[in-house]
């Protein structure tokens, strides 16, 4: 049983990626002997789709594929092959990494049949995603609920298009810099910040776990 963890941040170290080594952890409960990679998608050279549409030509050699000849060529496929995938991205301007844009526009589209009533596609992946953020604090619920309807619903509706078990995490209020006095910042209080990572983070971390342990689940 093969699953993917998908780090769409630049950093490997940080909140999205100690949270996906959670859910890791989470898939290893459930199935010791599972096959568990991580991806980091800022290691991979690609762009996203480029419309040629090979992947809709009927008896075409890349119906249903992807021929784009980049650092997904290869990726795809095992992730379309795939138990589970959780995807795990920062939010930046309103929206998710331009990396896991790109992978998501591939991934998405190589399957989807136009006017058709399923997918082109021979499993239903357990599908999950993190999303980690600055914002949208304890007493910020109108920041949640713009996030709602400008960044999550929408992206959400595609997995739910694309998967019939589909599950999120968002981790809100993060804490962003080691010492914030070397950044210009004037939004967040750092001291505030510290704390919330000291009290809420080990709870992103025990939910991220969980969520690990949800996508074995059939």
């Amino acid at each position: 049983m093969t699953y993917y963890l998908i780090n769409g941040s630049p950093r490997k170290n940080c909140n999205t990626s100690q949270l996906l080594q959670e859910s890791l952890k989470g898939i290893k409960e459930c199935v010791n002997d599972a096959d568990v990679e991580i991806i980091h998608l800022y290691d991979l050279d690609y762009k996203g789709c480029k419309s040629c549409f090979h992947c809709k030509k009927i008896d075409g050699k890349y119906y249903g594929q992807c021929p784009i000849k980049d650092d997904l060529r290869e990726l795809l496929p095992k992730l379309w092959d795939a138990e589970g995938i959780i995807f795990g991205t920062p939010i930046y301007f309103s929206s998710i990494t331009g990396e896991l844009r790109c992978l998501l526009e591939r991934f998405f589209f190589a399957k989807l049949v136009y006017g058709g009533e399923s997918l082109i596609k021979d499993k239903n992946i357990n599908i999950g995603i993190i999303y980690t953020m600055n914002a949208g604090g304890d007493g910020q619920d109108t920041i949640r609920e713009v996030f709602d309807d400008i960044i999550f619903n929408p992206l959400e509706r595609s997995f739910k298009y694309f998967t019939d078990n589909f599950y999120s995490l968002k981790v809100y209020d993060t804490y962003q810099f080691k010492d914030y006095s070397k950044y210009e910042n004037y939004l967040f209080d750092e001291k505030k910040k510290a704390e919330r990572r000291r009290e809420q983070f080990p709870n992103d971390l025990k939910n991220a776990y969980n969520l690990g342990k949800q996508i074995v689940k059939k």
